[in-house]
């Protein structure tokens, strides 16, 4: 089901650092040119970590947090999920984040994850799940290769600029790789 070497596992508060290190990685790796520079410039590993200590330390109710982790160099990828953050979207279910060390990607790590995290909605009563991303970020066709049907665009306004999102939807989370 895994890539060889692969372990998918519930995270734990020791993660904290390696998650911090990861979603710093691939946030200036994906989203260079596509966010503004300062905000990436202004990213560090201390601070994305103490954030995930305190997201792993007090959980919400339904939300899970999923790392990969490599036999040989670690943890390489995250991901987490939960209940629909926006309204009026067909989903119950959402994945927040999925991310994978740039080194490590495509060798199947985001797609083990984001199996892991849908499985973990629909055996949660959430048999339908969005996730939106970046428009520009070439990697959300990835989306689409999973089974996600795009459902709509919207703009976001973050960081003093706006940003285009494209929402992709499971409308009946089917579970094929089980």
């Amino acid at each position: 089901m895994f890539p060889a070497g692969l372990t998918i596992r519930a995270a734990e508060p020791e993660d904290s650092a390696a998650i911090g290190r990861v979603h710093v990685d691939a946030w200036r790796s994906a989203y260079a040119g596509l966010i503004p520079d300062e905000v990436l410039v202004g990213m560090s590993q201390r601070n994305q970590a103490v954030q995930w200590a305190r997201i792993l330390a007090r959980p919400r109710p339904r939300d899970a947090v999923f790392v990969g982790v490599d036999e040989s160099d670690g943890l390489v990828g995250f991901g987490n999920c939960g209940p629909v953050r926006s309204q009026g979207t067909p989903g119950e279910g959402e994945v927040y984040t999925l991310y994978v060390d740039p080194d490590h990607q495509g060798a199947g790590i985001g797609s083990a994850l984001l199996k892991v995290l849908l499985e973990t909605l629909a055996d949660a009563g959430m048999p339908s799940a969005i996730v939106w991303v970046l428009t520009l970020n070439p990697s959300r066709y990835f989306y689409e290769a999973m089974g996600g049907q795009r459902f709509a665009e919207r703009d976001e306004r973050l960081w003093g600029t706006i940003l285009r999102e494209t929402g992709y939807v499971w409308t009946q989370i089917e579970l094929p790789w089980r």
